[in-house]
């Protein structure tokens, strides 16, 4: 993979005058730069529970959840569900979403993939020690098929400002959605699910779910028409969701669904029909009524593949990115970002620089204090800081 890197100025001279090597200056003083505060095991998600600002708990892709204690890790582990899941490729223990009541119940939900590779969300609660789960305690709030292919298994859980749980499903693999999962509402994959988990088991269905009395469709989708939303979040300033689409070939997409506007309920967000803002099936003159279009798409170009999605910057420690939604590309390694100014992306910046981890970007995350962290599948989970 390519990494973007400062160049280094070299002064030749004639062939009896050694080589110099000026190093690279220092960045100035209040940019965004990277802290490296771990190596784990493919990390594909990393959080806090609510006001919890001594905790960072990593998401390793084969099964466990390790905790960082003010930058330190703590053995066992969390929770440690390997070789009871199906992992590899897009498959795995794909991300934690702690309760917004979690000092109170101690409940945290995950999303993987099991052993058959069908989507599975599943409550836990914590043991007597903080830095432990009872595994005992699983409850399986959501089961839900993903037959015949491997990739597309969405992986995002969120509480949102409301405290209802969300989940982002893809549309069950395979290339350009044959089954038409996406627009069908009877099926949940290539959907938006919001879910009420206050209850003492599973789940029900708020009553302002815009599907909860049509018997159409199915009563927990929240938006529907999306490829793979690997990653989605809430701004945690003004509530808007920012969902982050991966494409099938051509473009990547983020959409954004401020909730001033009273939009993103019911959205359909445009896949199969649309891939970005063209037309895909069919390829040209598609019926583009009622689809809630992409804000911002990118090419794949100069190895773009895959888009990561990010978070709004909330975080006190670098405020050159206040209010810029981040995101990158998961092969060309770049990381870029804007921010919503009257409904529009504005401020586009490219920060690749001094923010990308390398190749194979797999997730950005945030914990309880604002702060973001962006992290490599090949291990190193970084927080973006300031210099001094």
């Amino acid at each position: 993979m390519r990494i973007m890197l400062p160049l280094f100025a070299t002064l030749i001279a004639c062939s009896k005058t050694p080589t110099v090597v000026v190093p690279p200056p220092p960045p100035p003083p209040g940019t965004p730069a990277l802290l490296l505060i771990g190596t784990f095991s493919s990390p594909v998600f990393v959080t806090s529970p609510p006001a919890d600002s001594l905790r960072l708990f990593v998401v390793e892709q084969a099964g466990r959840v390790r905790v960082l204690r003010r930058d330190t890790l703590l053995t066992p582990a969390f929770l440690d569900l390997r070789g009871r899941i199906a992992a590899g490729g897009e498959r795995g223990l794909l991300s934690i979403a702690f309760h917004p009541q979690y000092t109170i119940n101690g409940r945290f939900y995950i999303y993987f993939t099991n052993t058959s590779g069908d989507i599975r969300i599943v409550r836990y609660t914590v043991s007597a020690d903080p830095n432990v789960a009872d595994e005992t305690t699983a409850d399986t709030v959501l089961a839900w098929p993903h037959p015949g292919q491997s990739n597309h298994n969405g992986g995002q859980l969120q509480f949102g400002p409301d405290g209802k749980l969300y989940a982002g499903l893809g549309d069950g693999g395979g290339g350009g959605d044959v089954p038409g999962n996406a627009q069908n509402k009877q099926q949940l994959l290539g959907k938006l699910l919001r879910i009420d988990v206050d209850g003492t088991s599973g789940y029900t269905i708020p009553s302002d779910n815009p599907f909860a009395t049509d018997a159409s469709a199915r009563p927990e989708i929240w938006a529907y028409g999306l490829r793979n939303p690997w990653r989605f979040s809430f701004d945690r300033q003004t509530g808007d969701l920012y969902i982050a689409d991966v494409g099938q070939n051509a473009w990547e997409e983020v959409s954004v669904s401020p909730t001033s506007a009273g939009r993103g309920v019911g959205a359909n967000y445009g896949w199969n029909v649309m891939e970005g803002l063209h037309c895909f099936n069919p390829s040209t003159g598609c019926n583009q009524t009622g689809l809630e279009l992409p804000l911002v798409e990118y090419m794949h170009a100069s190895g773009a593949c895959s888009i990561t999605g990010g978070y709004v910057y909330r975080g006190a420690r670098v405020p050159a990115l206040a209010g810029h939604y981040l995101y990158a590309d998961y092969c060309a390694a770049f990381v870029r970002s804007f921010q919503l100014v009257g409904g529009a992306a504005t401020n586009a910046s490219d920060w690749s620089i001094r923010l990308s981890p390398g190749g194979s970007v797999s997730s950005f995350g945030e914990d309880a204090r604002g702060d973001v962290y962006i992290m490599s599948l090949a291990g190193a989970v970084y927080r973006i800081i300031e210099t001094p």
